[in-house]
């Protein structure tokens, strides 16, 4: 019986280690620290969720070099806790394509229903005061 009780145990602890953290601490985590760019969709076959992914991958140095975090947000992927978060706090819905960028403050700065190209995504965030200082830092 201890035998059994100590695998329950050990099983318990290696899932909660193995699980990912919550789309709310990932968040949280990367206030003042990261921009954090929500690419929501219901499912991966979404035309436009795959063109946002396509027009991202292509210019990783400028997601880095804006110190951006790319979240995929998919209503067939999130837990229940995720979605309560998403759909209550964030305003998503999880039902149809939308990009969200959030700036290090934590901020809602922009939502498009449609894929944003790289150059506008990086326009709006350039203008951004703290962007504008990092740039002058040499960041």
């Amino acid at each position: 019986m201890k035998t059994l009780l100590l695998l329950a145990l050990l099983a318990t602890a290696a899932t909660a280690a193995a699980a990912p953290p919550s789309l709310a601490a990932t968040i949280r985590a990367s206030k003042w620290k990261k921009r954090v760019l929500l690419v929501v969709a219901p499912r991966a076959d979404e035309a436009a969720y795959r063109q946002q992914k396509q027009l991202l991958a292509a210019t990783p140095d400028g997601l880095h070099e804006r110190d951006m975090l790319v979240l995929d947000v998919r209503g067939d992927q999130l837990t229940p806790a995720d979605r309560q978060y998403a759909e209550q706090e964030l305003k998503l819905k999880l039902t149809r394509f939308e990009v969200v960028l959030i700036g290090k403050d934590g901020g809602v700065k922009q939502r498009s229903p449609h894929p944003l190209t790289p150059q506008a995504l990086f326009g709006t965030i350039d203008k951004m005061p703290m962007r504008r200082q990092e740039m002058r830092r040499g960041q």
